[in-house]
Order: C-alpha cells, then sequence, then structure tokens
C-alpha cells in the first residue's frame, strides 16, 4: 500500500526510469471532427512509453526507453526525433517489419485511434534490456506490448526481475480489443497482470473495457481487488479518482486551454515519476503529474516542449 503522505524510497542507480514497449508514429489530423472530414495528418512522435520517458527527461529525471521499431523512413524518423530529445537509443532494436503506426483524429474529449501494428510486438530481451533493467529504479509499461508475443513474454520477464529487485512498477492498463488477437481473452490476461505491478492508471474508458458499465468507486474497488496497490482513475474534464485501497482522494482537473488530448496520459505519468523520484510524497506527486498533464493539453501531439518539474510547479502554484 502507498500511502498519501509517504515518500518512495529508491537504491541509488545509474538510470531513473526505464519504460518499455511501442514506439509509434502518431498520425494526427489536421482538423477536428470524424476521420472521414479530414484531408490532412500530420506525423507525431508516439507510442506512451516513449512518450513518459521523453517527458520525463525533460522534467528533469533520467530515463531510458527500450522498443523496437522497423528497418524503414517511419523508423528513422522516430530515431532521429528520439537523439533530437538528447534521448540515448541503445535501447531500440530494429525489425524487418513495418514501424507500427496509429492514426487519430484530433480530439478535445477521447480521440479514436486507427492501428496499424508491426515492429513494436518484436521486442526481445537481450543483454541491453536486461543491463538496463537492472540500472534503473523503476519500470513502466502498457497493453502493447503485452497483446501479442514475443513482446507479451518480454515483459513478463521484464515484471519477473523487476519484482525481484523491489523496483517500482507502474502498468497502464489501456486495454484495446483492436490490439489483441480475435480469438485471445485480452480482457482475463491484462488482469492477471494487475496484481504483480504497484500503480496502475486507467482511464474512465480501460476502466469500462475491463470491467463493464459502474460507478467510478466500483470500477476503481475492481482494480483494488485485483492486486493493485494505487489506483489512479482519470476522469477527463472531470479530474481522478485516486484510491490506495484504505483512503480515496479526488482530484480536480487543473486544464484551463485543451488543444488536443493526445498523450494527456503519458503526460501525467511522467510527471508523476519525475516527483515520485525527486523525492515528492505520494499526494504531491500526483498533483504534479496532473499539473504536468494540463499543461500538454494546451498542445498539439503527445510529446511537447516541456519545462522542468520546479518550473511546472512554480506555474501551477503547488
Amino acid at each position: 500500500m502507498f500511502e498519501f503522505n509517504d515518500r518512495v524510497m529508491f537504491e541509488d542507480k545509474p538510470n531513473d526510469l526505464l519504460t518499455v514497449g511501442e514506439m509509434l508514429v502518431d498520425m494526427i489530423s489536421d482538423n477536428y471532427g470524424d476521420g472521414y472530414e479530414n484531408n490532412g495528418y500530420t506525423r507525431f512522435f508516439g507510442g506512451s512509453p516513449s512518450n513518459i520517458a521523453i517527458n520525463a527527461n525533460k522534467l528533469g529525471i533520467r530515463s531510458h526507453i527500450v522498443s523496437a521499431v522497423g528497418e524503414d523512413s517511419l523508423g528513422t524518423f522516430l530515431l532521429n526525433r528520439l537523439r533530437e530529445a538528447g534521448m540515448d537509443t541503445d535501447g531500440i532494436q530494429t525489425t524487418p517489419d513495418s514501424t507500427s503506426l496509429v492514426v487519430v483524429t484530433k480530439s478535445q474529449s477521447t480521440p479514436v485511434p486507427i492501428f496499424y501494428r508491426g515492429a513494436d510486438y518484436g521486442l526481445t530481451y537481450n543483454g541491453s534490456l536486461e543491463r538496463a533493467l537492472n540500472n534503473s529504479k523503476a519500470v513502466h509499461f502498457s497493453c502493447w506490448p503485452i497483446s501479442k508475443v514475443p513482446a507479451r513474454h518480454t515483459v513478463e520477464r521484464v515484471i519477473e526481475e523487476a519484482r525481484r529487485n523491489k523496483m517500482l512498477i507502474g502498468f497502464d492498463p489501456n486495454y484495446h480489443p483492436k490490439i489483441w488477437e480475435r480469438d485471445e481473452d485480452g480482457v482475463a490476461y491484462v488482469k492477471s497482470v494487475i496484481s504483480k505491478v504497484d500503480i496502475v492508471k486507467p482511464s474512465e474508458d480501460d476502466a469500462e473495457r475491463l470491467f463493464g458499465p459502474d460507478s467510478h468507486a466500483n470500477q476503481v474497488e475492481k482494480f483494488l481487488e485485483l492486486g493493485a496497490k494505487l489506483v489512479i482513475m482519470t476522469l477527463g474534464k472531470d479530474g481522478a479518482i485516486v484510491s490506495n485501497g484504505k483512503e480515496t482522494v479526488i482530484f480536480a482537473s487543473l486544464a484551463t486551454v485543451v488543444e488536443d488530448t493526445t498523450g494527456a496520459g503519458d503526460a501525467f505519468w511522467s510527471g508523476f515519476y519525475a516527483a515520485v523520484i525527486k523525492g515528492h510524497t505520494i499526494k504531491e506527486a500526483l498533483e504534479l503529474g496532473f499539473a504536468v498533464s494540463a499543461f500538454k493539453l494546451k498542445y498539439t501531439g503527445a510529446v511537447v516542449d516541456l519545462p522542468e518539474l520546479e518550473a511546472i510547479k512554480r506555474q501551477f502554484n503547488l
């Protein structure tokens, strides 16, 4: 259990946060509305774990990405963006498959994605990944890499090693049926993972896909019953409900301008991790996570020009 006024204690390691999973190209429409109304799209760096690592690095902690891209121009685009962001690319594997792509209609609510998957699930457990894991304080992954093999087996081994080394483990249970094989019970698999991690951050939509319609409080309780130690359920413009199984706290949204919601959850994760690793309490880290998300919402794309965490703290009077 994570008490809201507690601070997480970490061993001294060369790296703070390791993210494992997809690195994608987000093709975001130039206009709002249904996809068929849009004639133009702009490509952005994407993929939840990758977004989190880049954002966290900008916020002032050390982060590292392990992912897989194709040997094509889109893969080169992603690698170049990593380098431009000052990130190490040693953890990026290449495969003969096409770089994975998501087409998204620009939205001020929840965007509806179309998935084109290739290289991302070719991620394997190798010496580079093992070294990165051993050298990190916390590890994060989402549903993408666990939805297909061999990436699923890679993450299973990452979880096993991380638990053995008593690392902080964060999981985004962003289940979506379209990224799973049609004949597989992805819901059951995602539920089985929750007991093996420390922190989960579902959205309202994620919770409904996993459990069906219910009240926010009941949805949070279901995650806790599956073994999550801290549940952060984001509610869009209505903020979030957070529980450690003993205490439940409601957080109001800090967003005042919403240009594009793509990557808002990733921005929260990066702010939360940065704050926890910098020594803030869980409650303070949650507030800073929501502040970073509010900052990102003012811009299009998942990765924006974030200032360091201390500047975010001043800007939102936290």
